[in-house]
């Protein structure tokens, strides 16, 4: 059985849309005739959605949000008993997107055919990552998927809350950055023109300062297509280099030591590593495989592939702690932290405190940058506008004085 997404037009002519299962696209066309319901368009719930009568197609996949919600629902009904199938069902229910609704419907289809619940998430890799998907398949062979669903939705909301705490900090200084740049623009191009040009009328000599507005405001006005052009062709280039690996790979590494991006980058990558390996070991995952899975969410490629090296001389039997120690470019604090854990038995636990730490660090670090990027862009702000207006005053404060 299978689910469907449809698009139907009822007695009234209103539009209805939901979702149905069925065992094919005829069946679920009759079962909307039978609702009284005139079907316009019904097609399988999965990951790629097309609309019908067009031709291009958009990617549907889970937000944060909703990924943080359907886990932690999940967890909450599996650990009152419900069958896999019916906690699907009610969540799919309770959903408020339709689309949400209709790949958690698409998901159950999957587990009612007999898939495991982790196979049936691997149809949806956009939505449930390798790191999601290997943490519910050790819980399903484990036999404790509702405590390791917990865990699950314990690390995707801190992930979520540490990433929204950033964006908030990060809120502010850019519109204040938009909306300086909009003032500074409008005044180059809509009030500096006149006033020039009345200051021009009058034939005397013009201070430097004003000679150079003169000709930024020309230059602006005139060319403002080609700075933008220019931009954007910039950022393109930037964006096609970093796709070469060998490209991005020299540019990460540079990162790594850079006087203060390498401060943010480290703390969170070492952030992110320590949190999903400290998931994956405390749902039973193998450690060499939880390191391979691991380092996948690791953004830093000259890192993963150090990672990676690390990773091989665990499966070699080499220690986790002298495996990371030859990496390089973790902080003294996580070394120590897993070795402690290796030697209790804790390591996970250790894991997760060391990562909660850089975390911490990282949103620390965002903070005082952000704190300090405000006011830089007042003076800024302030400054750009005190050189537009000096420069139309002193003109005109040399006409007053001449009269």
């Amino acid at each position: 059985m299978a689910a469907f997404e449809y698009v139907a037009l009822d007695a009234g002519g209103k539009t209805r849309r939901g979702v149905l299962e069925g065992d094919s696209l005829r069946q679920a066309r009759q079962m909307l005739r039978d609702q009284g319901l005139m079907p316009v368009s019904v097609d399988t719930a999965s990951e790629k959605s097309r609309s019908s009568g067009r031709s291009w197609s958009f990617s549907r996949r889970l937000g944060a949000l909703d990924r943080v919600l359907i886990t932690r629902q999940l967890a909450t009904l599996t650990k009152a008993g419900l069958p896999i199938e019916e906690a699907l069902r009610a969540i799919a229910q309770q959903a408020e997107k339709q689309s949400v609704g209709a790949l958690v419907m698409g998901i159950r289809s999957k587990v009612l055919e007999g898939y495991s619940l982790a196979a049936s998430l691997g149809e949806y890799p956009g939505s449930f990552s390798p790191l999601y998907r290997s943490t519910v398949a050790s819980g399903e062979q484990s036999g404790f998927l509702d405590r390791v669903l917990e865990n699950l939705a314990d690390y995707l909301e801190r992930q979520y809350d540490s990433r929204r705490n950033v964006e908030m900090a990060l809120l502010y200084p850019v519109v204040l950055l938009l909306l300086a740049v909009g003032v500074v623009g409008a005044l180059m191009v809509y009030v500096v023109p006149d006033m020039v040009g009345v200051i021009e009328n009058s034939g005397q000599e013009l201070p430097p300062m004003t000679v150079l507005l003169i000709g930024m405001s020309e230059f602006v006005t005139r060319w403002w297509w080609a700075i933008l052009i220019v931009i954007a062709g910039l950022v393109a280039l930037a964006r096609s280099l970093l796709r070469q690996p060998h490209i991005r790979r020299a540019w990460d590494a540079r990162v790594l030591d850079l006087p203060l991006a390498k401060r943010i980058s480290r703390s969170a990558n070492a952030a992110r590593y320590a949190n999903t390996l400290a998931i994956l070991s405390g749902s039973g995952v193998p450690l060499v495989e939880g390191m391979n899975i691991a380092q996948e969410v690791v953004s830093n490629t000259h890192l993963k592939r150090r990672l990676a090296d690390a990773t091989q001389r665990v499966s070699e039997g080499t220690s986790l702690r002298a495996a990371l120690d030859t990496v390089g470019y973790f902080p003294p604090m996580l070394l120590h932290m897993v070795a402690s854990g290796e030697a209790s038995g804790e390591l996970d636990q250790m894991l997760e405190r060391v990562a909660d730490h850089q975390q911490k660090e990282v949103e620390r670090i965002v903070t005082t940058l952000v704190n300090l990027f405000q006011p830089l862009m007042l003076v800024l702000m302030g400054g750009l506008v005190m050189f537009i207006v000096l420069a139309i005053l002193l003109p005109i404060l040399n006409m007053n004085t001449a009269i």
